[in-house]
């Protein structure tokens, strides 16, 4: 398989940074020394099987860049988020697998900051080692982007919570060994108060994880039922009664991870190539005016994205939560989210007939897409699983309601 070329570095180093062109070539001698063969370009989905996640994990934590954007003192490699963005493009254009994206744009840095020196000490290591998988349970078959109506309730009995509850559309919970939840502690009073947060292990009893299928033909969504679960009170992260406002500076997390700007920089290297090696009539589609202006037009709001995204990561790297801050997640959420769509369904198109395929994750039998390149079989389960991006993470239209309420009190 031929390897991909690397990414135009004028994205990030147009400003003739010699740091941060050094630090670019750092980052892919180390690829290239370090990456195995046999973990480069296998399937991924947001999230990379578990096997891949930890081995890659492993090799990336003894180098001490096991959290690329935690500060120093929690453990990370301390970047800057110029760094940090340089780090994926290079790992997304390497093929490599991902981290455990849950622990460590979500959850790890909420423990860093609100949770106990216990609860660090239990947690962090194991996410670094990449000894402990997380998954995130928010939603509820009635409570989706409204995570404030969440019924999952979790009474004190001592020195534990005794859980119960449903929660829907749990993203890699099948292969996650962990879990962090949202529940309710208290019933009275206005419905953002009375939530907590706690930490579950999956392997407790009464935990039931049952696979949801998806258009994407592939396994990722699942739901998790709590049945009588009892979570020790210390696996509580801060105040009862005070997780909403844990909650919040989560989300500010999810939505920057949730824009994904390697996999955007990804589509459009992947519309090139198409554009460069695929007819019509006899002439290549990036020949075609058609195919051109689109692909430019797509290819000026990543650009657009990446300048939202290096903002919101400054201001959560600065624990800037404010009102602004929240409205400019909203924001790269949005657009993010939709370039994803409108990307995957022109990559549908550049394919032609090919494009009706879905592929699948193994090379068993014959392979229909043989004469294209190799990141074609599956721009189609891409496509579907995309069709997801503007709900999961809190769907657009509550990210419009965000906006309207923190920037213009609607």
């Amino acid at each position: 398989m031929a390897s991909r070329p690397a990414p135009e570095a004028a994205s990030l180093d147009s400003t003739a940074d010699a740091d941060l062109s050094a630090f670019r070539e750092e980052v892919r001698s180390f690829l290239r020394e370090r990456l195995p063969a046999d973990l480069a370009y296998r399937p991924r989905m947001m999230m990379s099987l578990r096997e891949d996640i930890v081995r890659w994990q492993r090799i990336l934590a003894e180098r001490g860049w096991g959290a690329p954007s935690w500060a120093r003192d929690h453990g990370g490699a301390g970047w800057t988020t110029q760094q940090c963005l340089i780090f994926e493009e290079e790992c997304v254009a390497a093929g490599t697998p991902t981290q455990d994206i849950v622990g460590q744009k979500l959850l790890g840095p909420v423990i860093n900051q609100f949770g106990s020196a216990e609860q660090r000490a239990e947690h962090i290591a194991p996410i670094l080692n990449g000894d402990r998988i997380w998954c995130q349970g928010f939603s509820e078959p009635e409570a989706g982007s409204d995570l404030a109506s969440i019924r999952t309730r979790a009474e004190r009995d001592g020195n534990v919570y005794i859980v119960n509850g449903h929660k829907a559309l749990v993203s890699h919970a099948h292969q996650a060994d962990w879990i962090f939840l949202l529940v309710r502690t208290h019933g009275d009073g206005h419905r953002h108060d009375g939530i907590s947060l706690l930490l579950a292990d999956l392997r407790s009893p009464g935990i039931t994880v049952r696979p949801v299928p998806s258009l994407a033909g592939f396994h990722h969504l699942n739901e998790v039922i709590l049945d009588n679960v009892r979570v020790p009170a210390g696996n509580r992260i801060g105040e009862e009664n005070a997780g909403w406002a844990i909650a919040r500076v989560l989300l500010d997390g999810e939505h920057a991870a949730t824009a994904d700007l390697p996999a955007l920089r990804a589509y459009i290297w992947q519309l090139k190539e198409l554009g460069g090696s695929e007819k019509v009539g006899g002439r290549l589609l990036i020949e075609q005016h058609a195919f051109a202006v689109r692909l430019a037009r797509l290819e000026a709001e990543l650009e657009a994205v990446a300048m939202m995204v290096a903002r919101v990561a400054a201001l959560e790297q600065a624990q800037d939560h404010g009102r602004a801050a929240r409205a400019l997640g909203s924001m790269l959420k949005l657009r993010s989210t939709d370039l994803q769509q409108r990307l995957t369904e022109f990559l549908v198109e550049a394919l032609g007939d090919y494009g009706a395929v879905r592929g699948a994750f193994d090379n068993a039998g014959e392979d229909p897409f043989a004469p294209l390149p190799y990141f074609a079989k599956n721009i189609a389960s891409e496509m579907f699983f995309r069709r997801g991006a503007t709900i999961y993470g809190g769907s657009s239209e509550i990210q419009r309601v965000i906006i309207a309420k923190t920037l213009f009190n609607l």
